[in-house]
């Protein structure tokens, strides 16, 4: 294993576009054109430099060793070393980083790979930032809000949504990402269509 420390001061061959900033569990983060988020660095743990990472991917094979991922805005390359599962959070470690010091800088960096690297998707499945800002109404026509946020459940993904004025009542409305109440997502028109049964909305 090398110990080669990370290039402190990336510098990318051309500046990467950055897309519009977007919110997902609370966290903001701006995704630099053609690339996607896969995970946020939430902490260190133990004393060797491994981090935490929170995953925005349903990929986990993306951390596998010798991979290649791209740190923070600058988009600084870096290779892991190891990655492991240690209570429903990913345990972290890049090649050079040895020291939990060294960790501790990484705190608080969103970890992107490029666009081309991406797994290829199944039909009428989608990532988080084409969700995220997703325009809601109901199959009768009625505005519902603006997506804001995925959850991941295990079951099945849910999305939430911002209210419109009309659910203003409602600090937030939350669809199950199911057939039943999922009818139709249009990227193009920013829209998503829903049905909503019995129960998922108190009026």
């Amino acid at each position: 294993m090398s110990n080669a420390q990370p290039n402190p001061s990336p510098q990318p061959a051309t500046p990467p576009v950055k897309r519009p900033l977007y919110a997902h569990r609370n966290r903001a983060v701006t995704v630099p054109e053609g690339y996607l988020a896969v995970g946020y660095i939430t902490g260190v743990h133990g004393l060797r430099g491994e981090v935490k990472v929170e995953l925005y991917t349903d990929f986990p094979e993306r951390f596998a060793p010798a991979i290649k991922l791209y740190l923070g805005e600058a988009l600084q390359e870096v290779t892991v070393a190891r990655a492991r599962l240690h209570k429903h959070t990913l345990l972290l470690l890049l090649t050079g980083i040895t020291r939990r010091e060294e960790a501790e800088q990484l705190r608080g960096q969103w970890l992107f790979v490029p666009e081309e690297a991406a797994v290829a998707l199944a039909e009428d499945t989608y990532w988080v930032h084409e969700i995220i800002g997703l325009e809601v109404q109901t199959d009768e026509g009625r505005p519902l809000g603006t997506i804001s946020d995925v959850l991941f459940t295990g079951a099945n993904e849910v999305y939430v949504v911002e209210p419109t004025d009309d659910f203003a009542h409602l600090r937030e409305i939350l669809l199950p990402a199911t057939d039943e109440v999922i009818r139709s997502i249009d990227l193009d028109a920013n829209q998503m269509i829903v049905h909503l049964l019995p129960g998922l909305i108190d009026e």
